[in-house]
């Protein structure tokens, strides 16, 4: 299908082209693509699905219901990737296909009672806050195990695997060894549940270096729609993605 933007065909097709190569370097299957929607409009989003796109990751339960509604019956399947606060658990479990950033057993036993029965379970990823950094949401490597147990008590989530955003820095050493230890906290979480297949990390700046890690699943805005103009007007931002 001719894409009514060429500019974004021409993004998309570069970045499936690098996603192709970066896996190819390293012996590693080719991660599904999370389109970082957040910001952007309806409109884009269609564009971007007609080339082919079905996965996009949204920040804000709000904006995305938005765009969830304007681009009813395309089959898109929806990830949240920003921090979600309980009081908003009901309306993420009924309109998301995916949680990424579920960090506490509350939040876990909110978006499991709230998903809707005539859906199936919601997939969510467990967030680890890998570096420790005080301002950035996750849970703790070590409560790892503990938060998969709530998750796999509830019937209507599906335990997928895990995500994280690395602290950023201009040594790609000290990003290797940040997904380096997702990898290894990915594994041993396979180990207790068979099911465990979703390793998320990597964004526009450092994609390469997470598939060489093991990443499934990377999240990329930037490569894809060039850089944001428009502010932010819905809810905190504890995160940037690119």
């Amino acid at each position: 299908m001719q894409s009514a933007n060429p500019t974004l065909e021409s993004a998309y097709s570069a970045v499936l082209e690098s996603l192709n190569r970066a896996s190819g370097e390293a012996s590693r299957p080719v991660p599904r693509l999370v389109a970082v929607s957040k910001t952007r409009t309806p409109d884009e989003v269609a564009a971007l699905h007609s080339l082919g796109q079905r996965d996009f990751g949204e920040n804000y339960v709000q904006e995305a219901a938005a765009k969830m509604d304007a681009l009813a019956g395309l089959g898109i399947e929806w990830h949240l990737i920003g921090h979600l606060q309980s009081n908003k658990a009901r309306e993420a479990a009924a309109r998301f296909d995916w949680v990424q950033t579920v960090d506490r057993a509350r939040l876990a036993e909110a978006l499991g009672a709230a998903r809707p029965a005539d859906r199936p379970p919601l997939n969510v990823l467990i967030q680890v806050n890998v570096d420790g950094e005080a301002s950035k949401s996750g849970c703790a490597p070590g409560d790892i195990d503990a938060l998969a147990d709530a998750i796999a008590g509830q019937p209507r989530l599906r335990l997928r695997g895990l995500m994280a955003i690395p602290a950023p820095s201009d040594d790609p050493a000290v990003r290797r060894a940040a997904f380096a230890a997702m990898r290894r906290l990915f594994e041993n979480l396979k180990q207790r549940f068979a099911a465990i297949d979703s390793l998320s990390m990597g964004m526009s700046d450092d994609f390469d270096v997470a598939i060489a890690e093991g990443a499934t699943m990377v999240r990329i805005g930037t490569a894809l729609f060039g850089p944001r103009d428009r502010p932010r007007t819905i809810g905190p931002a504890p995160h940037t993605y690119k």
